[in-house]
Formats: structure tokens, C-alpha cells, sequence
């Protein structure tokens, strides 16, 4: 058995989800997204999603936590606050010793729908299928399930072509 939480970072919403992975099935153990007003401080933010997460990894003991690796954003300013959220998650992640995965966007999608352009209502789709579970009701949640399902999908492949004696 393999528990994988995956993490879509941001500073007003934070996704995430705990895709575990017995018998070659996978299942959606706990998912849920860490809210945040944009009248709460911004670094008051980026201590609530560290905090959080401390607490889910505290709670769940995850074997591996994989993350949306960095992407080059339009909005610079936006682009900035996804990666001090994006930090919080990591230094969380170090400091329960959690093993960090990163995967780009193109990746992820192209992991779970077969295609790294995919929209976003696609991938919450797939996930859907995937994890037999009913819609998501937030695109971070999904988003955050289909980097575990990227994560347990990838190091199926990587696995395969070792020996296992």
C-alpha cells in the first residue's frame, strides 16, 4: 500500500488529496482545499497553509507528497504568491519527512487525461473515473488528486523495468 497526498499550491487556494494505492487500485482516502480570504494578510496566508498541511501530514502519515512543479505565469505578482504557497507546502513536507515529488502541469494532465493541454474540467473528469468518486465540487481539489494519480502513474513506469527479486 502507497499513500500519496498530492498539493495544488495557492495563496487563496489550496488543494489537495490523498490518493492511496492497494492491489493496484487506486482510492481518494481524504481531499479538501485550505481557504483563505484576500482580506487575511498575505504572509498570515502562507503560515495558515503551512500550518495545515503540517497538520494533514501529521494526521495521515503520507509515504510521499507530490507537488505542481513551478510554471512560468503570465502575471508575475501571481506567479510569486503561488510559490511563497508553494514554499509553505514544501518546508511542510521537509519538516514532517515526507518525500517530495514535482511534476509540471503538461505532465500531470498528460498523465491522467492523455493529453498535457487538457482544461481543467477534463482533468476533475478523469480524476472522477479514475477515483470512482462523485464531483468535486473545486478545481484546486481535483487538480491536487490528479498530481497524486501523475505521481503513483509515473513511478508505476519507473518500477516496471527493475528487477524485483
Amino acid at each position: 500500500m502507497t499513500l500519496v497526498l498530492g498539493v495544488d499550491p495557492g495563496s487563496l487556494v489550496t488543494g489537495y488529496g490523498l490518493v492511496e494505492k492497494k492491489k493496484g487500485k487506486l482510492s481518494c482516502l481524504h481531499a479538501g482545499a485550505i481557504v483563505a480570504s484576500n482580506r487575511v494578510p498575505f504572509y498570515e496566508r502562507i503560515h495558515n497553509i503551512f500550518d495545515s498541511m503540517v497538520k494533514l501530514m501529521s494526521q495521515y502519515r503520507p509515504h510521499e507528497m507530490a507537488i505542481e512543479d513551478i510554471f512560468f505565469a503570465k502575471n508575475v505578482k501571481s506567479a510569486m504568491k503561488i510559490g511563497h504557497a508553494r514554499g509553505a507546502v514544501l518546508i511542510a513536507a521537509v519538516q514532517c519527512g515526507v518525500k517530495i515529488f514535482e511534476y509540471s502541469p503538461l505532465e500531470i494532465k498528460k498523465s491522467v487525461v492523455g493529453y498535457g493541454r487538457a482544461p481543467k474540467e477534463q482533468v476533475r473528469s478523469m480524476v472522477n473515473v479514475i477515483l470512482g468518486i462523485k464531483e468535486l465540487e473545486k478545481l484546486d481539489i481535483s487538480d491536487a488528486l490528479a498530481t497524486a494519480i501523475c505521481h503513483l502513474n509515473w513511478t508505476r513506469y519507473e518500477n516496471e523495468g527493475q528487477f524485483q527479486g
